[in-house]
């Protein structure tokens, strides 16, 4: 997530200030999921730092922050998308929200029969869980959340799905290096993304549609 404790703390800091605006933003309840988002990906960056203070790990908070990565997001995402769009669109995001559902479950059946556990890595932390089936899971993971994304009726959240969808190969690149975890950055930008969003609705109706 962060390339540090202090960068973690400082990052979802932030990122849940802005996500707390988010929902003060949001004009109607099937609103709140997609504006919570940035609430949900600072706490996210909270625990990491206390990941980093425990120098690693299998303990409550690596399982916290895998739980949060894994099946709540892949759950989260889709389901979000379809409660913020008008009843038109959602049909067409049936196969995210349902791939959403199906990875969820099995990831969450992993984690709570497998050990996760936190590697440091220089200025990167990698997370150990041993995925059954890896490249599928990867595959459904990201038709749920980048799929469900781009797929909104919304020019905003398609927008916030090419960042995420960029962030993504990105973050993975600099992590397989060992390098340096920059996602952090890119979920700041999400976040702003999102804020834009909430407060550019007029009485539950988008006045940016295709």
């Amino acid at each position: 997530m962060c390339w540090s404790a202090t960068a973690d703390l400082v990052a979802g800091t932030g990122i849940a200030c802005i996500g707390v605006a988010c929902v003060t933003r949001a004009r109607r309840v099937g609103e709140l999921p997609l504006a919570a988002l940035p609430l949900l990906l600072g706490v996210h960056q909270l625990i990491e730092a206390r990941v980093w203070q425990d120098g690693g790990g299998s303990g409550p908070a690596t399982v916290a922050w895998a739980v949060i990565a894994f099946p709540l997001l892949a759950l989260w995402v889709p389901l979000a998308v379809v409660c913020a769009e008008p009843r038109p669109v959602r049909a067409r995001l049936a196969i995210p929200a349902l791939a959403g559902l199906a990875t969820g479950a099995v990831l969450t059946y992993v984690i709570a029969t497998r050990t996760v556990r936190a590697e440091i890595r220089g200025h990167t932390v990698g997370y150990v869980i041993g995925l059954p089936h890896g490249q599928l899971l990867v595959a459904g993971y990201l038709l749920a959340t980048v799929g469900a994304l781009l797929l909104s009726g919304d020019l905003r959240v398609r927008v916030l799905g090419l960042l995420a969808g960029a962030g993504a190969l990105v973050c993975w690149a600099l992590w397989r290096l060992e390098f340096v975890s920059t996602w952090c950055a890119f979920a700041a930008v999400c976040s702003v993304v999102v804020f834009w969003w909430a407060g550019s609705r007029r009485g539950g109706v988008d006045v940016v549609k295709y």
